[in-house]
């Protein structure tokens, strides 16, 4: 990495004092970097639908407007070829192999030095998918697992956005309002979205959604019992 490179980043969390500190990491790691902030889901949209160059952005698993992998996924969807390094304070191996598999670039533990942060963010930057030394990347995972990652991963950007919107209680009007677009489209979405899934109804979408923030699996969503 030399002086005269410049690099576009955008973190990603809710915490200023974490931002600050990542700024900070970041500055010290960058000759010539030009970091963005974001404190919610809904900033890091609007940030990358701007336009403009980033390089990689830090993204928080949890953060106004998002949980558990559903960011993530949406932004894998959206901007396929964007890295994005995932920076959080659940370094459970499990959730770090979800993100890999979900397609993040990195996995940087909240509770490295600085200087371990350093070298991760410059490993990925440099084009490698960096995790804990200690986690096993290659332990598969069991197939109901694998099915489910591949159902999500079908997913658009819009049908994540509107399954998002699902699990938050929104009706489809309020979708429809939030999207711009008529409530025949959401409900063609809905349509999609449960065939995609595997599922008969809404509820169950919103269950599986639900697990999917959470992180909880392998498990398929079941209708509630009679």
């Amino acid at each position: 990495m030399t002086e005269a490179d410049l690099h576009h980043l955008l973190i990603a969390d809710d915490h200023p004092l974490f931002r600050g500190a990542l700024r900070e990491a970041v500055s010290g790691l960058l000759g010539r970097a030009e970091i963005g902030e974001a404190g919610t889901f809904e900033q890091v949209t609007e940030r990358l639908e701007r336009g403009g160059e980033v390089d990689l952005i830090l993204l928080d698993l949890s953060m106004p407007g998002t949980r558990g992998f559903s960011g993530l996924m949406y932004l894998r969807a959206q901007y396929p070829s964007l890295p994005i390094a995932v920076v959080s304070a659940n370094d459970d191996p499990a959730v770090i192999r979800r993100c890999v598999e979900f397609g993040a670039s990195g996995f940087i533990p909240k509770t490295l030095g600085i200087d371990a942060i350093r070298e991760a963010i410059a490993r990925v930057l440099a084009g490698e998918v960096w995790t804990p030394p200690d986690v096993d990347l290659h332990r598969p995972s069991d197939a109901e697992t694998a099915a489910m990652i591949a159902r999500l991963s079908s997913l658009t950007p819009q049908q994540v956005r509107v399954l998002m919107m699902l699990s938050g209680g929104l009706l489809n009007k309020q979708i429809a309002y939030e999207l711009g677009v008529s409530e025949a489209t959401v409900k063609a979405h809905v349509s999609a979205i449960l065939q995609k899934l595997g599922v008969e109804s809404r509820t169950q979408a919103v269950i599986a959604a639900g697990r999917i923030e959470a992180g909880q699996w392998p498990h398929q969503p079941q209708p509630p019992s009679s």
